[in-house]
């Protein structure tokens, strides 16, 4: 598994030390799609990993401007980073228990399209982020969006899903 991460960071112009090819083995095997870097930390921790924090900000950084990763800020200052690897897709955040669903639209992403064509103006990237209260948290105080958001999501037609951001 190391050999595919170290060649990944080759093609990202990065060397394959063992805290980047630490932290992109969590990235990619966490239940969790969207990562906080203290998050991602706590992992390495738990692994008996000897990373220091400011190591794994840096990393973080390094992968995001490499294209490996994406950053978000779904709420507050935090930033939540997600491997750059499941194509376009946009994101719906429960506010009360921080679920994070992600989806694709072809008729949203074709009516944004349109309205940038029509300005005059060449998009070439966007964010959408829906913030709301998944129907379970209305109801009943409990999240409804299963722990394998991305399962559900596909088996509903779209095309990602998302996971717990805490």
């Amino acid at each position: 598994m190391s050999f595919m991460h170290s060649d990944e960071l080759k093609r990202a112009g990065l060397k394959a030390t063992l805290p980047r090819l630490r932290i992109l083995q969590i990235l990619e095997t966490s239940e969790s799609r969207h990562l906080t870097a203290e998050e991602v930390y706590r992992q390495l921790l738990e692994a008996d990993e000897e990373v220091g924090l400011a190591t794994v900000y840096r990393v973080m950084t390094q992968f995001e401007m490499a294209g490996l990763v994406r950053r978000h800020h779904f709420e507050g200052d935090r930033a939540v980073f997600e491997l750059n690897e499941s194509g376009h897709h946009d994101h719906m955040v429960c506010t009360a228990c921080g679920r994070v669903l992600e989806f694709y639209d072809e008729i949203l992403e074709a009516r944004q399209q349109s309205i940038a064509s029509e300005r005059g103006f060449h998009l070439s990237d966007h964010s959408l982020y829906l913030y709301g209260t998944c129907v379970g948290m209305q109801k009943e105080g409990v999240c409804s969006l299963p722990d394998d958001s991305a399962a559900g999501a596909r088996s509903q037609g779209e095309d990602h899903g998302g996971s717990v951001k805490s």
